[in-house]
C-alpha cells in the first residue's frame, strides 16, 4: 500500500473539516505526491479558450485561499480551481459544517464560503505567478525543481463568490473580477452554492441577465482590446430542466467561455443510508452522479456544441468520467472522491479514459463529447 493511500486513511479518522485543514498544511510543507509522466496525448482538449494536457480538474472547495495550487498540478490534475473567494474575509456558518456519509461515499457541507477574502487570494496568486516567471526565466530542466516549474505552467482558474451580507452581490462578481484580472487563467462565476441564503435567486432570468451584463462590461473594460480571460458559469444540479434553454442562450449572449455543471444538491435521494443524511447544507459525491448528468446531457443538448461544457458531480472513476465527456462535458472536475479514494485517483482516471477512448475508436476527449 502506498504511502498516500496509507495518508488518506489516516486522515479520515479525523473530523472532516479538521482533516481538511491538515490536508491543506501537509501540501504547503511539500508532502504531496508528484505524478510521474505526462497523459497520454488523446486527453488534451480545448475548453473554455484554455489549452489543458488532461481534462481532469480540481473543483472549488478544496483550496479555498489559492494555497496549494501548485502542489494539486503536481499531483496530477490538469486545471485546479481556486476559491470560492469573496470581497471580504468571512467566517462561514456555525460548525460542525462538514459531514462524510461513508456509506453513500458522500459529502454534506453547509461552509458558507468561509474564505480568507480578496486580499489574501491575490497576494498567493500573485506570489506564485512572480515565482513562476522567475522559474520559467531559468529554464529549469532537470533535478527536484522540474517537476515543481511544471506545475507553476499549469492552468489555475479563480472561483468567485459573494459575500453572505453584501447589499450588493453582483458588485461582489465584479469587485472579485476586477481585484484579480490578469492573475488566474480563467475566472468561475459561482451562483450555485447552497449555503449563502438567497444566493441561488442569481440563476433567475432577470437577475441572471443583470449579473452577466455587469460582468460583461467589466470584463470590456479591463480586456481594454486585448483577448480576454475566460469567464465559466456555474450553476447548480438543482435547476429546473426547463430554465436550461434560457441559461444556455444568457451565457452565450454574453460571452460566457464555458459553463461548468454543477454545484452540490439539497436534494436527497432516498438511496441515502448513512446517519448523516439528515444534516443541512449540500450534498456531494456519488448521489450526485445521476442527476448532475441529467443536467449536463439537457445543457449539451440545449447548447448544440456552441458554448463548452465542464461536467462535475460524484465522479470516482474512469467510466463516470468518460459518461460525463459522451454526456457533453470537454473536462470534468472532482473534489469529493478524494476524501475517499486520495490523490493517486487522478491518474487512475487517467488511464482508464485512455483506455476507454481506444477502445471506442476515439482518436481524442474532443471526438467523444456529447456522443451517448
Amino acid at each position: 500500500m502506498s504511502f498516500y493511500k496509507v495518508a488518506t486513511r489516516l486522515v479520515r479518522v479525523l473530523p472532516a473539516e479538521a482533516a481538511h485543514k491538515t490536508t491543506i498544511k501537509s501540501l504547503k510543507l511539500g508532502l504531496g505526491p508528484v505524478a510521474i509522466g505526462t497523459p497520454p496525448k488523446a486527453l488534451s482538449v480545448k475548453v473554455g479558450g484554455l489549452d489543458l494536457k488532461s481534462p481532469i480538474g480540481l473543483a472549488a472547495g478544496f483550496d479555498k485561499n489559492a494555497e496549494v495550487p501548485d502542489a494539486m498540478l503536481a499531483a496530477g490534475f490538469g486545471f485546479v480551481e481556486c476559491g470560492t473567494v469573496t470581497p471580504k474575509p468571512q467566517i462561514g456558518n456555525a460548525k460542525p459544517r462538514l459531514f462524510r456519509l461513508t456509506q453513500d461515499q458522500a459529502v454534506i457541507n453547509r461552509m458558507g464560503f468561509n474564505n480568507e477574502g480578496l486580499e489574501a487570494f491575490k497576494k498567493r496568486l500573485e506570489k506564485r505567478r512572480l515565482y513562476r516567471d522567475r522559474s520559467l526565466d531559468r529554464g529549469a530542466d532537470s533535478g527536484p525543481e522540474r517537476d515543481l516549474d511544471r506545475s507553476l505552467g499549469g492552468i489555475v482558474g479563480a472561483n468567485l463568490g459573494a459575500n453572505k451580507d453584501s447589499p450588493d452581490r453582483v458588485a461582489d462578481y465584479v469587485t472579485g473580477l476586477t481585484a484579480l484580472w490578469g492573475l488566474p487563467d480563467y475566472f468561475t462565476v459561482n451562483i450555485s452554492s447552497p449555503n449563502t441564503p438567497g444566493l441561488r435567486d442569481l440563476q433567475g432570468e432577470k437577475e441572471m441577465e443583470e449579473l452577466l451584463d455587469r460582468i460583461s462590461e467589466a470584463r470590456a473594460i479591463l480586456a481594454d482590446g486585448q483577448a480576454s480571460v475566460p469567464i465559466f458559469l456555474k450553476v447548480a444540479p438543482d435547476i429546473a430542466l426547463s430554465d436550461v434553454d434560457r441559461i444556455t442562450q444568457q451565457a452565450r449572449t454574453y460571452g460566457m467561455n464555458a459553463i461548468i455543471i454543477s454545484n452540490t444538491t439539497i436534494e436527497r435521494p432516498d438511496s441515502l443510508k448513512d446517519p448523516q443524511k439528515i444534516e443541512g447544507g449540500g450534498l456531494s459525491g456519488a448521489p450526485l452522479f445521476e442527476r448532475s448528468t441529467e443536467v449536463l446531457r439537457a445543457f449539451s443538448l440545449a447548447s448544440a456544441g456552441k458554448i463548452d461544457l465542464i461536467g462535475v458531480g460524484g465522479i470516482s472513476n474512469g467510466a463516470q468520467a468518460y459518461a460525463k465527456i459522451l454526456a457533453g462535458a470537454k473536462a470534468v472536475q472532482l473534489y469529493s472522491a478524494l476524501v475517499y479514494k486520495g490523490p493517486g485517483l487522478v491518474k487512475e482516471i487517467e488511464r482508464d479514459l485512455a483506455t476507454r477512448l481506444k477502445a471506442d475508436g476515439f482518436a481524442t476527449i474532443a471526438d467523444a463529447v456529447g456522443k451517448c
